[in-house]
């Protein structure tokens, strides 16, 4: 998998509980689509990895909006050793873990990679009534919403009304 891979799979974890018609919805919740989600990204589908999957997202949701400490990670990545595998084209790190924690842990690592290589571009939508995230790929860095059709759209034509109620109140 490649980093690009990776990151749209953190992205895909954290955006596991939207806002619907305005229910916020866990689409995790139900095992038979949870276990659909694990293996679309890659993993076994297992009710194991689905917990440890959960508990990642829960957990990286609120220190991506700054709600948990980072600290708060650690127990979701404690016990877990990387060790090299020689190949032809040189040396790569094989994570050493359960199979039912690869993909807590992956979203864990994926996200402090994030921290180093794009800082700050992981982060919430801007529109309060939204709980979807988005990683700002852009040069300006300056992505505000997690979708411009959708929440871009819906607060611009708020912050409009409200501009022009105001003017006519005035």
């Amino acid at each position: 998998m490649t980093d690009r891979e990776r990151q749209e799979a953190l992205l895909d974890l954290l955006n596991t509980t939207p806002v619907i018609a305005g229910v916020a919805q866990d689409l995790l919740a139900d095992p038979e689509a949870a276990s659909s989600w694990q293996r679309a990204h890659g993993g076994s589908g297992g009710t194991d990895e689905h917990r440890h999957l959960r508990q990642a997202r829960d957990a990286l949701q609120e220190v991506v909006r700054g709600q948990r400490p980072v600290a708060s990670l650690a127990p979701l990545v404690e016990g877990v050793v990387s060790r090299p595998q020689l190949s032809p084209s040189g040396v790569s790190w094989e994570l050493d873990l359960p199979k039912e924690r690869r993909m807590a842990v992956e979203a864990v690592l994926t996200w402090s990679a994030l921290q180093k290589t794009m800082p700050g571009r992981l982060r919430p939508c801007a529109n309060p009534e939204c709980r979807l995230f988005l990683l700002d790929r852009s040069k300006p860095n300056r992505a505000r919403w997690c979708s411009m059709a959708a929440c871009g759209n819906r607060m611009k034509a708020r912050r409009h009304y409200q501009r022009t109620r105001d003017g006519a109140a005035g």
